[in-house]
């Protein structure tokens, strides 16, 4: 969503470097640039003017002026500034101190309020909490199927008494509900309500009697990121109507301008407390100002990355898979051992979102968007097309065993060839850094391995024979060596004296060598 600003400000920044002061002039170019960027982003006008004024006034001051590097020093202003207008520090849910806990989803239809009940219920049961979902969109065709069914997939409850389709009384379901859950120690209710295709007062009224029957702790705005301007709009008509404590975005993974979400925090004054950037129900997560600023300018978010791999991994596989790694040049490591890291890499979500989080990547944006998420699928496919005895050694594996694997997992001989050369390579190269050798065919590099003491010492290579500065000596030193000449082609290899070829005969200390 952010890729069109992303490259704007790398383009604008990419012109301060090598500056070693900035001027007036080019203070105010930059800001033009970053003003076109974020206009063409579809940010609001007032917030574009709010965060250009602060860039301009900061980038004039002293810690810009006094810096070793001013464009570093631009940039790290304009990353401040970013983290400000998305709210400042992360916000989070706040939890009744008796429970249960009340958190109420408004927004307008098709904001995607009944799949994110679903996913904030996995996000909380992920917490430690036992949620309930409550149906309480009773008019939008099939809407309490629907959170059922999503409900299902999170493995959370649901609490449907009504069959809807226009049919039941929503406040009288969310005022039960709440009894329901104390009943059955639920300790969050996540109450989904009904949304229109436009502000109404039939809208705001319902929302505002949900909230008066079951005094809500939090009243998220559920907003599409999509929709652009009209988003801050609606968000500012819902919290005068009704109120509302924090935002939450749908739809982050869309390809629209993300305006609405750089917008929406300094228009409206609450915070985005979460974001979802995908359709799988896990992908969605408490949304955090600097690491998204951080995203725009590319400069990686590797806390949520590193927070995804905890997630994923556990400690204890990890150790093992390090000393099979370290043990016997990574003969242990197993091409069973390569597809359980494979599939729990997968776990983690896209491997190009996953590439999307390192520093320096929207570069080469074009290649990670057109990385092919199924060649995992056919690596996996030829190494269970493999017996337990050819993954445990993969160096028993000849050609007809190859055509074997290929025809077993559908591709051709030359794929399962490579896919092993690839294994050894991988294996060992992962069990030289284990071991703290660093990286194969690179130079020691401080916290890689391989230091100054492990390398080779480099042979020094012999230099000429000075001669001397004193005429005389020279002139000896060049007759001692034309002595030495004509003695040499007098006589034969090695220095020996020249011998008749027939009468040769090769030292005893060759001989012994020669048999």
């Amino acid at each position: 969503m952010f890729d069109t600003l992303s490259d704007r400000l790398a383009a604008t920044f990419k012109n301060l470097r090598g500056k070693g002061r900035l001027s007036e002039a080019d203070i105010d170019a930059t800001a033009r640039e970053i003003r076109i960027a974020l206009l063409e982003a579809d940010v609001a006008l007032p917030v574009v003017r709010a965060f250009i004024a602060n860039v301009k006034e900061r980038a004039r001051g002293v810690e810009v002026s006094q810096a070793l590097n001013p464009a570093q020093q631009v940039v790290k202003i304009v990353n401040e500034e970013l983290v400000s207008i998305l709210g400042g520090e992360t916000r989070r849910l706040r939890f009744a101190k008796t429970a249960p806990t009340v958190i109420m989803l408004a927004g307008l239809q098709g904001a995607g309020k009944t799949t994110l009940a679903g996913k904030l219920g996995l996000w909380l049961k992920g917490q430690g909490h036992s949620p309930l979902l409550v149906a309480c969109d009773l008019q939008r065709p099939n809407a309490v199927n629907q959170l059922s069914v999503v409900a299902d997939r999170a493995g959370v409850a649901v609490y449907a008494p009504e069959p809807g389709n226009g049919v039941g009384d929503p406040v009288q379901v969310a005022k039960d509900s709440i009894e329901y859950a104390r009943s059955k120690q639920y300790d969050v209710v996540v109450v989904d309500t009904a949304g229109r295709l436009g502000i109404d007062q039939e809208l705001m009224q319902q929302a505002a009697d949900i909230r008066d029957a079951v005094s809500p702790d939090e009243i998220l705005f559920v907003v599409d990121a999509m929709i652009g301007q009209d988003a801050v709009n609606t968000a500012e008509a819902f919290r005068d109507g009704v109120g509302f404590d924090g935002v939450v975005l749908s739809k982050l993974d869309g390809d629209a301008r993300g305006g609405a979400a750089l917008s929406i925090a300094h228009v409206t004054g609450k915070q985005i407390m979460f974001a979802s950037n995908g359709e799988k129900l896990d992908e969605f997560d408490a949304f955090h100002p600097d690491r998204m600023a951080s995203r725009i300018l590319d400069m990686g978010d590797l806390l949520t990355l590193i927070e995804q791999a905890e997630k994923t991994f556990s400690q204890e596989e990890a150790a093992k898979m390090a000393s099979k790694l370290a043990s016997s040049k990574g003969k242990d490591f197993t091409l069973d051992d390569f597809l359980a890291q494979m599939e729990q890499v997968r776990k983690m979500g896209s491997i190009s979102k996953l590439l999307g989080m390192l520093p320096g990547m929207g570069q080469i944006k074009d290649q990670i968007n057109n990385i092919d998420e199924r060649d995992v699928d056919r690596t996996a496919a030829i190494i269970k097309s493999m017996t337990p005895k050819e993954r445990a050694e993969p160096t028993i594996i000849n050609g007809s065993r190859r055509a074997r694997i290929a025809k077993g997992s559908g591709v051709e001989v030359s794929a399962v060839k490579n896919l092993v050369e690839r294994f050894f390579e991988a294996r060992k190269m992962m069990s030289k850094m284990a071991q703290g050798g660093g990286m194969p065919g690179m130079p020691g590099m401080p916290g890689m391995g391989g230091g100054p003491g492990r390398q080779k010492k480099q042979v020094k290579q012999a230099k000429g024979k000075r001669k001397s500065g004193n005429p005389m000596k020279r002139k000896a030193e060049e007759q001692a060596a034309a002595a030495r000449r004509e003695q040499a082609a007098q006589g034969g290899a090695f220095g020996l004296p020249a011998q008749d070829d027939k009468n040769f005969e090769l030292p005893d200390e060759f001989k012994k060598f020669m048999g």
